[in-house]
């Protein structure tokens, strides 16, 4: 009750700004709305954007790979973007800078149909796996393949639209796919006894994952707003994680899902937003050394150019004051 209470109070501090100064900031989505999307549409519905100077627009995604590149080439100034995806993207020549970690733990998963002769990734050579093209976990593949232990060129990849994975799966036309764990429900249900999957987190493959990246022009120059908006962001976060369903009711209508189905997935969010042992990080801060490891990680699987955690990451966005979400609801 302290948390919440605390939680609900810096929520509503610190926050106004003079009306006439408004800055307008675009935020592209990883992917269409969904709960993990749900602290964003309070924040608006609660005018806690506004209230901080910030004339906000929430643009749909289409992976993670078409946010990074939006926001790279300046086309919208924040996306939620995976964190190997976006280094990645930045190696090809995107201009982009972390500000604001939301998935301290990767959300990868990977799921097949036991019914189709596969019992683990080892079974996986020779099957088709169905994605849409800019898929985090497709892009990343050659990474996720080699924790497995199974050659990345062993499947045949199978583009496919967003909505059609689940059903994609379950008529045979694939044979597995990949999803970002706060779906895993959606998969439980579809397939019950016969849901084969596994969490790349693990298998030893955890980088750091969804993040809110920025156009690192768009940041040098107008670092103030860029602090506004992650400070409402942040404390917008741990506001919906102590009390979740305002947010939640607040998502309903852009996430066209039922308050069920968003409630349930928000305890998955919650899973991979949980910090890391030991951290004392604030809500969103990241550690250099984790994500030098995730840089490591990417350039061995792709031979990107060396970058520091220094260039593509920084803390002095956030509020020091809004602690790191220690645990995930039960």
């Amino acid at each position: 009750m302290i948390r919440r209470a605390w939680i609900a109070a810096v929520a509503a501090l610190g926050l106004a700004q003079p009306a006439a100064a408004q800055d307008r900031v675009a935020l592209v989505l990883n992917w269409t709305p969904g709960a993990d999307h749900a602290p964003l549409y309070w924040a608006q519905q609660q005018g806690m954007y506004r209230d901080a100077g910030i004339a906000l627009t929430i643009e749909n995604g289409r992976g993670s790979g078409f946010a990074a590149q939006r926001v790279g080439a300046g086309q919208a100034q924040i996306g939620i973007v995976d964190t190997p995806v976006a280094l990645q993207t930045r190696a090809q020549g995107a201009d982009l800078v972390a500000g604001m970690m939301i998935y301290a733990q990767s959300p990868y998963g990977i799921y097949w149909r036991r019914s189709a002769g596969i019992n683990s990734p080892q079974d996986f050579r020779g099957r088709r796996i169905g994605t849409p093209p800019a898929d985090a976990a497709r892009v990343m593949w050659p990474m996720i393949a080699r924790a497995m232990g199974i050659p990345a060129d062993g499947v045949t990849w199978v583009n496919i639209a967003p909505p059609a994975k689940v059903t994609s799966l379950q008529s045979g036309a694939i044979d597995i796919t990949t999803e970002f764990y706060t779906s895993h429900h959606v998969y439980q249900r579809a397939l019950g006894e016969d849901l084969g999957f596994v969490a790349t987190r693990d298998i030893g493959f955890n980088p750091y994952g969804n993040a809110f990246f920025f156009n690192g022009a768009w940041l040098r120059a107008n670092r103030d707003a860029a602090q506004r908006w992650v400070r409402v962001t942040q404390r917008a976060y741990a506001a919906c994680l102590a009390n979740p369903d305002p947010c939640l009711a607040a998502t309903t209508q852009a996430a066209a899902m039922s308050m069920e189905d968003i409630r349930t997935s928000w305890g998955l969010v919650a899973v991979l937003m949980t910090s890391d042992a030991g951290s004392t990080r604030p809500l969103g801060g990241m550690d250099p050394a984790r994500m030098e490891a995730t840089i490591d990680a990417v350039r061995t699987a792709f031979n990107i150019p060396a970058v520091t955690p220094a260039e593509v990451m920084t803390n002095d966005l956030l509020d020091p004051a809004v602690p790191g979400f220690r645990g995930a609801p039960r």
